[in-house]
């Protein structure tokens, strides 16, 4: 894996699953921003990808 290919996946998988997501929408409405945004990392399966593309993401600077 290198950056640019990582980058690509995260930027997908946002693009796909994030852009339009019902339940964020609705979490904003109720819980607010930090509330929808504590749901995504803490709860959804597309927050944890995209927590370990970042993990790898950051592996990948760091050995630079």
């Amino acid at each position: 894996m290198n950056k640019v290919s990582v980058m690509q996946d995260i930027d997908e998988l946002m693009d796909m699953y994030c852009a339009d997501c019902l339940v964020i929408q609705q979490l904003r409405k109720t819980r607010g921003k930090q509330g929808a945004h504590k749901f995504c990392i803490e709860n959804c399966t597309v927050g944890e990808q995209l927590q370990f593309l970042g993990q790898e993401l950051m592996k990948l600077q760091q050995s630079e």
